[in-house]
């Protein structure tokens, strides 16, 4: 079977295939790559436990699939292309050979210094290409990387290194954002005051900061390059794995305060994102291919890494910002790689779409082929100007729906082969069956229905389990509704059978396109000596999509109200990062709670929206009147 699907006709066929028989279609699929040895089961499964396993008894490696097996027909062909943060700074590209060799030399690297399959590698690098360097030389031994985004700050890196219990570091001296350094080494060395695990720690160099150097623990990225030159650069086989090995730890937000560590495993997750990539994006072997996401999160890891390298292509990575050093900067790159398909966040599409049309003026955006949008729902206004403006009217538009858990896009058009309406995520991709439940826990039968987001039969890209305690797997997806994978978003399915999200239906907000646990902020604020209690929920934000609501008791009423909000502000970015800020800090005298004391978000979510004509039934609170002040108090922020 090819992998690529070709029509609508053949999207049918090959959906119908995938839910009748969906053992034969994933194992037809999986023969489009290199296996060591093949599998003697396809899938075993059940949702009780979870315990899933996929192409089970088969033997691989990942890098072998995403760089050696190219080697001969695209040994030059660009793999990755980097764009810096800095529009003077000379741009590189890595060919097909060029990656594979410094995955090899960075790989005995890790070896040198004690890594061995299995160990967990935490790395905490800007988007540069050693990123995807180290992401891959981890896979090729066998090692399970843990990518920390570089906006976090040392307690939330602490918490991921120790939760996942990694032996060794790999960071920079400093990474450029915009028009600031990012002190990435010193964060880390404040970090590992509270970490026993790490044994060293490699820096790379980037932004010459000066930085302390433990004796003993720290090594230079470039040093240890060196040495493995003095050996001779041996070759580095590739490790073989087996299909349900570990590959990787992603941390997520949840409804309770501590991130979740997400496990994705080798073999099904390899098909699931080669499979997707070239179907979603229709990706042809002469494009270049640009996702502006960040390696730091799943799209990154599944859209910029492992899903268009196992397909041969041209992947584009970028280190800035769509604003610096100014709001033409996207289309600056589109014109200058001439780029075929453009994969990013509705966020940056409103941020950029503030500055209006002007920056656009000289860029020749014609090579745009395909549009790509990931994180969140894509608003109407958004997808018109996305698809006027930057497609030309001319390149279709994929909303993709799909999560942490997932590893890759569940449900997305093809890209000039499926059917689009804006705001709506569309038809489920093969061997996917979403199902949507109401609150009783019984599926919804038909069209025009919203209910509860559950899939119904395993994908090879899902999660298998969160890192060292797998029953918070089976309680957070899995015990909602019995063998449902409960994904956490509601869903309305058109009168035509077409999916559109409606968003979470927990206590999770997407910012940004990224996902903050109510939960967790609240203990951030919290831990402030002033704040008695806290409640976060999400508002709608004209660029963010969703915006941090905060409303906060103090216990010292003689408070200066600015200076406590900048404390608490500065509070969240030290203990998470500045992408968990509140936009909106109230100071409030009380909360909305029932008599047995749970706090009622929905009205404060109602308020923080401006609907409080419709606030709903009231008659279960403690005290009613506290509505009324915080009403008030919502008006007089607003003066």
């Amino acid at each position: 079977m090819n992998l690529q699907i070709k029509n609508f006709e053949e999207y049918q066929e090959a959906y119908k295939n995938s839910v009748e028989n969906p053992e034969a279609f994933w194992g037809e699929i999986a023969e489009n790559f290199f296996w060591k040895r093949k599998w003697t089961n396809v899938l075993n499964w059940n949702f009780a436990e979870p315990n899933i396993k996929w192409f089970e008894g088969g033997k691989l490696n990942i890098t072998e699939n995403c760089l050696d097996r190219h080697i001969y027909q695209l040994g030059d062909k660009p793999a990755i292309i980097w764009e810096p943060n800095d529009p003077n700074e000379a741009h590189r590209i890595l060919t097909y050979k060029q990656l594979l060799e410094k995955v090899e030399i960075f790989a005995n690297v890790l070896k040198n210094n004690n890594v061995v399959k299995g160990d967990r590698v935490c790395i905490y690098l800007p988007m540069v290409p050693e990123l995807v360097i180290a992401v891959l030389a981890c896979a090729r031994i066998g090692a399970i990387h843990s990518v920390v985004f570089g906006g976090f700050s040392a307690r939330s890196i602490a918490d991921r290194i120790n939760d996942a219990g990694c032996k060794i570091v790999v960071t920079a001296d400093g990474g450029f954002r915009a028009g600031k350094v990012l002190e990435l080494k010193s964060i880390v060395d404040d970090a590992l005051l509270q970490c026993e695990s790490v044994e060293r720690v490699i820096v790379l160099t980037r932004t010459r900061t000066p930085i302390s150097m433990i004796k003993g623990r720290d090594v230079w990225w470039e040093d240890e390059i060196r040495k493995v030159e003095t050996q001779g650069n041996p070759p580095c086989p590739a490790e073989e794995m087996d299909a349900e090995d570990p590959l990787f730890v992603l941390y997520t937000s949840g409804s309770t305060g501590k991130p979740k560590g997400v496990v994705h495993t080798t073999g099904g997750y390899m098909v699931y994102t080669g499979y997707t990539f070239s179907n979603v994006f229709q990706y042809q072997p002469d494009e270049v291919y640009f996702c502006t996401a960040d390696i730091g999160w799943i799209t990154g890891h599944s859209y910029i890494v492992y899903g268009p390298l196992s397909q041969g292509a041209t992947s584009l990575m970028f280190e800035g910002t769509p604003t610096y050093p100014d709001a033409g900067r996207l289309w600056d790159i589109v014109d200058k790689y001439k780029v075929n398909i453009l994969y990013t966040a509705p966020t940056a599409l409103r941020s950029l779409m503030a500055f209006g049309d002007s920056y656009l003026e000289g860029k020749d955006l014609s090579s745009i082929r395909k549009l790509g949008s990931v994180g969140e729902p894509i608003n109407e206004e958004a997808w018109h100007r996305f698809h006027e403006k930057r497609g030309k009217g001319k390149a279709p538009i994929v909303d993709t729906w799909w999560q942490t858990e997932n590893g890759g896009i569940l449900i997305a058009p093809m890209a000039g082969i499926s059917p689009t309406i804006p705001g709506y995520a569309m038809l489920p991709l093969p061997g996917v069956q979403p199902c949507l439940m109401d609150e009783d826990g019984k599926e919804l039968e038909g069209n025009d229905v919203t209910g509860n987001l559950c899939i119904k039969f395993p994908w090879p890209g899902m999660l298998r389990t969160t890192w060292g305690d797998h029953e918070r797997c089976r309680q957070t997806y899995f015990s909602t509704y019995p063998d449902k994978y409960f994904t956490g978003d509601g869903c309305y399915r058109s009168p035509e059978g077409y999916y559109k999200i409606t968003g979470r239906v927990d206590d999770v907000l997407n910012v940004s396109g990224h996902r903050i646990g109510t939960a967790e902020v609240e203990n951030a604020i919290n831990m402030h000596s002033d704040v008695v209690e806290s409640a976060i929920v999400g508002y709608p934000h004209p660029v963010k999509g969703q915006g941090i609501y905060a409303y906060v008791i103090v216990a010292n009423h003689h408070i200066d109200a600015e200076s406590t909000r900048k404390d608490i502000l500065q509070t969240i970015t030290r203990l998470i990062g500045a992408i968990a800020k509140p936009d909106i800090i109230q100071f409030v005298s009380d909360l909305p709670k029932t008599r047995s004391g749970k706090i009622m978000r929905r009205i404060l979510r109602k308020i923080a929206e401006g609907e409080i004509d419709n606030l709903g039934d009231t008659s279960t609170l403690q005290d009613p009147t506290v509505v009324e002040s915080i009403i008030q108090g919502a008006a007089a922020m607003k003066e």
